[in-house]
């Protein structure tokens, strides 16, 4: 057991050490311009008579019918003044993020030519996960509140499944999740369509972040993400037996594809599973379709979910 155990991790290393090189391309002498603004340090470091500037700087953040004494009330606030504190432990410095997002651009702008990087601002916004990054096409919102690891106390009721992604590794992984186009839905109405759907956008991240682990860009710890590959040919199988490819229920939504804990066989060993295992067959099939056919990224995109799927030659691996 010890010796299949040592060979199976070996050969998801050079899996991924391949996969990696694949995607490898030379952005290095495309140019992107930004800025990071400081919003959370800028805000919460405002005194009343200095908030006028802080307006000045950020009017976005400001309705023009909100009265100062609620944004001074929120900024002398004790619990928000200890989430900004907790912050500044994690991110006083945060060259590490301007580095990322330069490569991240460069990646974008590798595969679409017109794209023009935002205006980026971090914040905070009281532990929003669900909305951890905006991106508006101007403007990328970055609450790094969300990132302080999950081990911080101010996590303690957070799933481990939500939490285990609180890292400031992951920031980069859902700038480029919240940066993918939103033009790629086609019509996907069968829970195959809805698969490819979720394998194109992980596609999308391999292009976008070729250095990053599989298993950051799918949400899943290490060990989940070794679950779904040693489990690929099972599952693959049971969502042939029970006819699901082409079915329309959407309660199978719920089941493989959305946000969880882990998804559900309704069998016994289901917890060991992870969550969203449909959205990683996805992209196995994806990433087979690519490899054995010859469009651009561009391409893929348009092409309806059921036509790659049909020309993908998927095959679970053994």
């Amino acid at each position: 057991m010890r010796k299949y155990f040592f060979i199976y991790s070996l050969f998801t290393i050079l899996f991924s050490c391949n996969s990696k090189q694949e995607n490898q391309v030379d952005v290095s002498a495309i140019e992107v311009d930004f800025t990071i603004d400081r919003f959370d340090v800028d805000f919460y470091s405002t005194s009343e008579t200095s908030l006028f500037k802080t307006k000045e700087k950020y009017p976005l953040f400001f309705p023009k019918d909100t009265p100062d004494s609620v944004w001074v009330h929120k900024i002398k606030n004790k619990s928000e003044q200890e989430l900004f504190k907790e912050t500044q432990k994690v991110f006083s410095n945060i060259d590490f993020l301007k580095d990322d997002l330069e490569k991240l651009f460069k990646h974008i702008k590798y595969y679409n030519s017109t794209f023009k990087s935002p205006k980026v601002v971090t914040l905070l916004t009281n532990i929003d996960h669900q909305n951890n990054v905006l991106f508006t096409g101007a403007y990328l919102l970055i609450s790094l509140d969300v990132y302080l690891g999950k081990n911080h106390q101010f996590y303690a009721d957070y799933p481990s499944y939500i939490k285990q992604n609180f890292e400031k590794e992951n920031i980069i992984v859902d700038v480029a999740r919240a940066m993918i186009p939103k033009n790629i839905h086609i019509n996907d109405r069968t829970f195959v369509s809805k698969m490819i759907l979720e394998g194109k956008k992980l596609y999308l991240l391999d292009k976008y972040l070729p250095s990053i682990e599989d298993y950051q860009k799918v949400g899943y710890s290490v060990v989940k993400n070794n679950w779904a590959i040693e489990n690929e040919k099972q599952v693959w199988k049971y969502f042939i037996e029970n006819k699901m490819l082409f079915s329309t229920e959407t309660k199978l939504n719920k089941r493989f594809l959305e946000m969880a804990p882990f998804s559900k066989f309704y069998r016994s060993e289901d917890t060991l599973s992870p969550g969203r295992i449909g959205a990683w067959i996805g992209w196995q099939i994806v990433r087979s379709y690519m490899k054995h056919n010859d469009v651009s990224l561009q391409q893929l995109l348009k092409t309806p979910s059921e036509e790659v799927y049909k020309n993908s030659k998927y095959k679970p691996k053994k």
